[in-house]
């Protein structure tokens, strides 16, 4: 019965792709489950390096990119879920492909939504779980963080000691978790050179969580990411184990980074800007410092790297480089912009806002951006999406003029005039939410220069 229904479930993949409803990364997962429940804990007992689950509100996918890189240079067979599709049925789908392989993997990698998460690792017994970060996102169906680091906390709890868990120490929110799991792994950033002057007013994590004290931030990087500690109860960031040392931004390009490890420090170069990606290289290598990994090893996978899709993803269109930059919420918004604003010329952006179930039906974050300090840098702002409008009304209130603000409705209409009017040579900027990014990149797929993100790989 188990071959047959698991035989089933491959074949319903298949016809989803052919049939051009997507991927199939998905469906094949969601039948198995629903014919057998605990179908990830019996494709799972093949793996004989365990599984490692990755998940965070911000950068998910390219941080399992970056891992998976590490530990294919370092002879590791993956199973993985590159397509993005991060809950259990994801995860299944993914396990599911595997079965019957010449070579089979020998470990899961798999990026696993953060509600989604305790559900996966009561199944998956992962060897490695790296947490890095939680901010305000979907609060229609996250709720708050405190509920998210709630499940988190429970499902620490419920590990057996020997899984390895690695924090990030400079959100307090995460750190936190170290006293549901004792022998925790942190990971930070110690260079002081890229902070911030302040505290963003949407930062999400202000108060201590032992004691509800305000925090105290001595630098801030990302959000509420930085070096914090309570001015109430003495409670502090931990001191990170893997930290980066030195992060140097190049431009809209590449980041550099120097991170100390227990086997020796990694200099690594790798082609994603932003000092969000230096804290997702970091937790790849916090990944690959547990794996054991040398750092020569660890700094050559990094330097092959490629951007996963959609986030910060360069393709060419009508003669004009344009970059994917994913944006769900107020701190990865902030950041985007913050990234988008190294470029020292006037700017051409397309801003895509959805209100569909996998962007969160409550669009109210976008007044929670600080979209004001990019406004005298905008050449030519189109705004597009199911909710252009809205969108439109957020720079208008923020001060950006009818001329240099349009609204197109049709999301292909709006590619087209905003590639057409941005000068020779020069770039254009793409910053959707997730529903309008896959639409995007499916306009983009349909023109050649790109390709499915189920093959992103």
């Amino acid at each position: 019965m188990a071959v047959s229904t698991y035989a089933l479930a491959q074949v319903a993949g298949k016809l989803s792709r052919r049939l051009g409803r997507g991927g199939g990364t998905s469906l094949p997962g969601k039948l198995v489950l629903r014919w057998r429940p605990q179908a990830i804990r019996e494709l799972a007992t093949h793996l004989a390096d365990g599984a490692i689950v990755v998940s965070a509100t911000n950068g998910k996918t390219t941080t399992v990119r970056l891992i998976g890189d590490c530990a294919l240079a370092g002879g590791h067979r993956l199973v993985t879920n590159p397509g993005g599709a991060n809950l259990l049925s994801g995860v299944a789908t993914a396990l599911l492909a595997e079965r019957g392989a010449t070579t089979p993997a020998t470990m899961g990698l798999f990026e696993v939504d953060e509600a989604a998460l305790p559900a996966v690792a009561e199944q998956l017994r992962p060897r490695i779980v790296l947490l890095m970060n939680l901010f305000r996102d979907q609060l229609d169906r996250y709720g708050e963080l405190e509920e998210l680091a709630t499940r988190w906390r429970v499902m620490l709890e419920g590990l057996p000691p020997e899984t390895t868990v690695i924090l990030n120490a400079d959100d307090p929110a995460v750190a936190a978790l170290a006293d549901a799991h004792p022998g925790a792994t942190f990971f930070g950033i110690d260079d002081p050179s890229p902070a911030l002057p302040g505290l963003p007013h949407a930062a999400d994590s202000k108060r201590c969580r032992r004691c509800e004290a305000a925090l105290v931030y001595d630098i801030v990087y990302l959000g509420h990411l930085g070096h914090w500690r309570c001015a109430g109860c003495g409670w502090s960031r931990p001191k990170p184990t893997i930290r980066a040392t030195r992060v140097e931004i190049e431009g809209l390009q590449a980041i550099s980074v120097t991170v100390a490890t227990p086997q020796g420090e990694v200099n690594a170069r790798i082609a994603l800007p932003g000092l969000h990606n230096a804290y997702n290289a970091t937790a790849a290598i916090a990944v690959a410092s547990v794996l054991g990994m040398q750092p020569g090893v660890i700094a050559g996978a990094l330097a092959t790297s490629a951007a996963a899709f959609g986030r910060a993803e360069r393709v060419t269109l009508d003669g004009h480089e344009v970059l994917l930059l994913l944006v769900k919420n107020p701190a990865g918004a902030n950041e985007t912009i913050r990234t988008v604003m190294l470029d020292p010329e006037p700017l051409d952006l397309v801003l895509a806002l959805n209100d569909r179930t996998a962007d969160g039906r409550d669009v109210s974050w976008i007044w929670d951006v600080d979209f004001e300090p990019l406004l005298p840098r905008i050449r030519r702002l189109t705004v597009t999406g199911d909710r252009a409008y809205d969108l439109g009304l957020r720079f208008r209130y923020g001060g950006l003029e009818p001329a240099r603000l349009h609204i197109v409705e049709r999301m292909e209409a709006a590619l087209d005039q905003a590639v057409a009017a941005t000068p020779p040579g020069r770039p254009v900027y793409m910053l959707p939410t997730y529903t309008a990014m896959l639409q995007m990149r499916s306009i983009l797929v349909d023109r050649g220069v790109a390709r499915e993100f189920w093959r992103d790989r």
